[in-house]
């Protein structure tokens, strides 16, 4: 999560001999214009690096917004095709506005898809991060951008465990579950990672089955219960009845638009069994922002039932599972 953290994944990447073109984007800060860039290692003698594109003000907000588009735009029109295009967003504990920009400019999400969240994190200070809530009534941006991860990269585990195993890091691994029980945690010294594990992970890609198959297996086991009420954390419910699309759609506009029941969703994933169609139903959300998609054909060895996973803060269990009960059909 530290800036420091996050220039070594990109040196990583671009340094890594994967044959892929890749176009960095950063979102830089006043007086900090051109030392992000500094700090990152363009390859040997450059070579890896041929353009910068650069965001000022320092947040994806409204009023960059245009800036984002206008630069996303400016790289996908390139003669050469681009492979990936790393978006660094140190600071930013809310992706929402990113990820709908990509989900709403038509125009854009048919040359750029959003592929994946990845947050950093320091081996050495996370549980430092973490604790510093008890004491506090709001919550650090290490909640948010766990939250918000669909992959988590611990990093700096050799200042923790020398071999990268044993239960400080297995006891860190559970907090970040606690919190966000979907991403993939990848533990490394100096960011050094599997490519193949932080690219093309199709996170949001309704038609990659790796999350549908983890959400139809899994039940309590993505539900974290030993903790506040009040805290970050990863909460499952499954209904197995038919329900209507247009009142789910409704149940899901209540609490992530209208914050109806008081809740603050930051991720939310599912599948949805819709009455009349033969069709399994995914639903991803991050914050405001959500999108349900007819996916494949329910197999003949699946069961057919809702199961919906949120992540966020404050989330109540029960009233989670009867505002959606009255979206089964014929329930008034």
């Amino acid at each position: 999560m530290g800036v420091c953290e996050i220039f070594q994944l990109v040196n990583y990447v671009l340094n890594t001999q994967h044959g892929k073109r890749i176009a960095v984007i950063l979102n830089e800060f006043g007086e900090e214009i051109g030392v992000e860039r500094a700090m990152i290692n363009e390859g040997e003698g450059g070579a890896l690096v041929e353009e910068w594109v650069e965001l000022a003000n320092g947040c994806i907000c409204c009023n960059v917004k245009h800036s984002l588009v206008q630069a996303l735009e400016q790289l996908v029109q390139r003669k050469e095709r681009l492979d990936h295009i790393l978006l660094e967003t140190t600071g930013l504990a809310n992706p929402a506005p990113l990820a709908s920009v990509l989900w709403l400019d038509d125009q854009l999400e048919s040359e750029v898809k959003l592929d994946s969240i990845i947050t950093v994190a320091d081996a050495k200070n996370l549980r430092y991060q973490l604790q510093r809530h008890q004491d506090s009534s709001s919550f650090p941006e290490a909640f948010s951008q766990i939250a918000f991860a669909d992959v988590v990269i611990l990093n700096k585990v050799d200042l923790v465990s020398p071999d990268g195993s044993g239960s400080v890091l297995d006891d860190l691994e559970k907090e970040i579950r606690n919190i966000n029980a979907l991403a993939n945690i990848i533990r490394s010294v100096r960011c050094q990672v599997d490519l193949s594990k932080i690219l093309n992970c199709g996170a949001y890609d309704a038609s990659k089955a790796n999350h549908l198959d983890a959400l139809l297996k899994e039940s309590d086991s993505l539900t974290t219960r030993d903790v506040h009420d009040r805290a970050v954390r990863t909460l499952c419910i499954c209904e197995p009845q038919p329900v209507n699309l247009d009142k789910v759609r409704l149940w899901l506009e209540e609490i992530l638009w209208d914050k109806k029941y008081n809740m603050e969703v930051y991720r939310c994933k599912g599948v949805l069994n819709i009455l009349d169609s033969d069709q399994l139903h995914t639903l991803q959300a991050v914050r405001e922002i959500y999108e349900i998609t007819p996916t494949r054909k329910w197999r003949d060895e699946e069961n057919q039932m809702n199961k919906i996973v949120f992540i966020g803060q404050s989330l109540n269990e029960e009233i989670l599972l009867d505002s959606f009960r009255a979206c089964i059909a014929g329930a008034c």
